[in-house]
């Protein structure tokens, strides 16, 4: 195996993804040193993932200088995911990766509470309820009450102006949270590990229609801010850093051109001491409001006067007695951010580099962890390396070694993982959860974005003779030749994983299926027994099977057929390893794009089985994939052949297939796409079905937005709640009498809303099929409308059916089949 290097990343700047270094030059070094007067702080708070202000954000934290944090309500969980196929959990944990990209970029912090994503609701009421209020508002209160803000900032208003019940409730919970955090009745159990708190002000990121930063007309208190001014010590504008950081959320599609000049940011008053010029008025900033700290500002003042930017090491020896002045304050939340930034910033000055290497990038329960410790100190400051240890709580390494001008000291060090180690899975995933939020079985990881890192050495050493100690994560590094040095978090694995090839099995008779599992280990000489936990009355071949696998990492695929019940209905299908006395059921998932670090985790291994009662008709499908579209695996199962079309094939005669399928956002994702418009029209007229599944207006205004032979529009509508009625425009239509009747039963079990981006202002030619709306909103008409054209059909439809499918939803795949058996 080729031996790669494990490391510990330490004090050199490194962002999200590929790694890139990233040294603090001089300028990031006084812009530290202008920080540390400023003892403010914000809470910036919303909904997802992207609802954040990353232009505010960076102001609040590089002009203002004040500490920032976003608190996100959710993970992403439910959204939409133009990079690729993760949905659900494995979405909102890309989208927690994308957010500490954002933040790595703007300055701010990043928390959550442990509210879960369900999707798009319309209504406070249903996002307050699915989360379990109490709940969100409690993690909520707890980090405002830990953070201690001076001032806390809504993205949206608490109504129907904010246009998304997640959005609205955020703000509704902010505001109550703004005095719940100083009530000593409310969450009293909280107050051994926080302290009350009571904000100054919250404001509103105000925004009038079409979103414009307008300021309101209704005479209520605000002010603006300029977020657009250029910072020389940073080589940058806040425009340019908050939409580097904007374009982190990749998977939402929004990257984006970096904004120069002038920004105008609307702040409206809420609730406490207005403000009357400056966001932080009436807010002592400075070091005066630590009592006896008054003189820091003095300390930093001549720090700044007397920094040579040529050799910013000459300023450690005045940060060492600004440290010691510190540690001489009586303790407080504020002063303890500032003890530990300064701590952070003196090694950037003395130069010290420092980092843990090892021959692995993860290991099992049980293992030894053969570490490797490497320092180097570039100035000619007294630096002394001292001691190492693990957050294991083993054996401390005694060192005390002077580190020499540019030589480099290294060190063995082995780490044992205990045979009971937890694996490194993300907190909020441990355990199964219910709709609206999740389970948090250990309540010190509350609000974190992620898990402690699985492995931490704590190293002690001394800088011009002053103690010093800091827990580094060790993390895996890499080296791509055509990239460079690639970072990836530690990994500590199950013995062995199990994962199947699909999430969901559907069966539309008695013929068996084959999926492969794959068995892979995590150490070597692992030996056991793979069994399957099926549904009563179905059956697999083998039933079970014993293996080998010699090495570490060595991969064993497993064919099995499984045989659905005859009578048919719909199960959970679990994988589950015996070997030693010991049980292992983990599947391994990795998701690895560019912007963030490669990232496993280990669901359970499982699958739905599905078994329909389905009848089509047509067996050829041609499929353009959409954005994380898993369709065409469905239409598979069903039993159709589906060809993935390229560009090049939809210029040719496409008569061999007898319907094609546009997957969603395809015209979001491909810009050729609309240029195949006739050919496409053509394989309608001479007799075949075309679906369109929901797409977005693209910014595009040189493309043709009339899709189908006859004119309609893509609107934002959308019917959230998934188990909203569903009737019908005329039962006798065809699409829901031929080859499946479609009935009430067909639209129970549905998952997360009926469909979205619907269409409007149709045709003549065009037929709706379904009428159907959320609580107290008027009937929507444009979920599925179709239109004959020559001898085949165009049908346009928002119904979520990248959803349904891969769900094992059956009333899904009956409509489906009905779609591409259109006659």
């Amino acid at each position: 195996m080729k031996k790669l290097l494990l490391v510990a990343f330490f004090f050199i700047g490194w962002k999200s993804g590929h790694s890139q270094f990233n040294p603090k030059g001089s300028g990031e070094l006084l812009h530290e040193l202008e920080k540390l007067k400023v003892m403010g702080s914000a809470m910036y708070i919303a909904a997802h993932p992207d609802d954040e202000n990353t232009l505010l954000i960076t102001w609040l934290a590089n002009d203002k200088k004040v500490r920032t944090s976003y608190i996100s309500m959710t993970r992403g969980d439910g959204g939409q995911n133009l990079l690729g196929t993760e949905k659900g959990e494995f979405a909102g944990l890309l989208r927690t990766h994308e957010l500490l990209g954002a933040r790595s970029i703007d300055g701010g912090e990043q928390y959550f509470t442990r509210a879960n994503d369900f999707g798009y609701t319309k209504t406070t009421e249903e996002a307050l309820a699915t989360w379990d209020e109490e709940k969100v508002f409690s993690d909520l209160v707890y980090r405002i009450r830990k953070f201690q803000p001076d001032v806390l900032i809504t993205r949206f208003p608490p109504d129907a102006r904010a246009g998304h019940g997640h959005h609205s409730a955020s703000s509704l919970l902010a505001e109550k949270a703004f005095t719940g955090a100083a009530d000593p009745e409310v969450f009293p159990e909280q107050l051994e590990d926080v302290s009350l708190w009571q904000p100054t002000r919250l404001v509103w990121n105000y925004y009038g229609a079409g979103f414009t930063n307008t300021p309101p007309e209704d005479g209520s208190s605000y002010i603006k801010v300029d977020v657009g001014r250029y910072n020389s010590l940073l080589g940058a504008s806040y425009g340019e850093l908050g939409l580097s950081a904007r374009s982190m959320h990749k998977s939402q599609g929004f990257g984006t051109s970096l904004f120069r000049g002038s920004r105008q940011e609307v702040l409206k008053h809420t609730l406490g001491e207005p403000a009357e010029e400056d966001l932080f008025d009436g807010i002592n900033t400075t070091w005066g409001r630590i009592k006896g700290g008054e003189m820091v500002t003095a300390y930093l003042n001549d720090i700044i006067r007397n920094f040579n930017a040529a050799a910013p090491e000459r300023s450690v020896p005045a940060l060492l007695q600004l440290r010691k002045f510190l540690n001489s304050l009586p303790s407080s939340p504020l002063l303890k951010s500032k003890k530990r930034d300064l701590d952070e910033i003196i090694p950037y000055f003395a130069g010290l580099y420092l980092e843990a290497l090892a021959s692995d990038y993860s290991y099992a329960p049980g293992e030894q962890l053969e570490a490797k410790i490497l320092s180097v100190n570039r100035t000619s400051l007294d630096v002394k390396f001292l001691s190492v240890s693990n957050s294991l709580n083993q054996e401390t390494l005694t060192l005390d070694k002077d580190l020499e001008l540019n030589s480099l000291f290294e060190h063995e060090y082995q780490i044992d993982l205990p045979k009971d180690f937890e694996i490194t899975q993300p907190y909020w995933l441990k355990a199964d959860h219910l709709l609206g939020s999740y389970e948090i079985s250990d309540e010190k990881y509350r609000n974190l974005p992620l898990s402690p890192p699985a492995v931490r050495l704590k190293t002690v050493f001394s800088i011009g003779g002053e103690i010093f100690e800091k827990e580094i994560e060790v993390k895996y590094k890499y080296v791509v030749p055509s990239y460079g040095e690639i970072y990836r978090p530690l990994e500590i694995r199950p013995e062995v994983t199990i994962t199947p090839n699909l999430g969901s099995l559907v069966f539309n008779d008695n013929t068996p299926q084959s999926i492969l599992v794959t068995l892979k280990s995590s150490k070597d000489n692992f030996r056991g027994r793979l069994n399957l936990q099926l549904p009563e009355g179905w059956e697999s071949s083998p039933a079970s099977v014993s293996f080998e696998l010699e090495n570490k990492y060595d991969e064993k695929i497993v064919p099995i057929e499984i045989k659905p019940s005859s009578t048919g209905g719909k199960g959970v299908i679990q994988f589950i390893v015996n070997s030693e006395g010991n049980q292992f059921n983990r599947a391994l998932h990795q998701i690895k794009y560019d912007h963030i670090p490669e990232t496993t985790s280990f669901p359970v291994a499982r699958i739905s089985a599905l078994k329909l009662d389905l009848k089509k008709k047509g067996k050829n499908i041609g499929y353009i994939m959409g954005a994380g579209d898993e369709v065409p695996k469905a239409l598979e199962q069903m039993g159709y052949n589906v060809h993935l079309l390229s560009e090049a094939e939809l210029s040719q005669n496409l008569n061999k297939y007898d319907a094609i399928l546009i997957g969603v956002r395809a015209y979001n994702v491909f810009d050729w796409l609309p240029f195949y418009k006739k050919n496409l029209l053509d394989f309608v007229k001479e007799g075949g079905n075309l679906i369109c599944q929901y797409q977005t207006r693209s910014r595009r205004s040189d493309w043709d937005w009339k899709l189908g032979p006859y004119d309609f529009e893509i609107s934002r509508d959308r019917v959230s709640q998934e188990d909203a009625e569903v009737r019908y425009i005329d039962a006798n239509h065809p699409l829901l009498n031929y080859p499946n009747k479609i009935t009430s039963q067909d639209f129970e079990g549905w998952v997360q809303e009926r469909g979205l981006y619907f269409a409007n202002n149709w045709a003549p030619e065009f037929q709706p099929v379904f009428s159907m709306n959320d609580t107290n909103e008027t009937a929507k008409e444009g979920s599925l409308i179709i239109a004959p054209f020559g001898k085949g059909n165009y049908i346009y439809t928002g119904i979520s059916f990248f959803r349904e499918l891969p769900a094992g939803v059956p009333g899904a795949y009956r409509l489906m089949a009905n779609l591409i058996s259109a006659k």
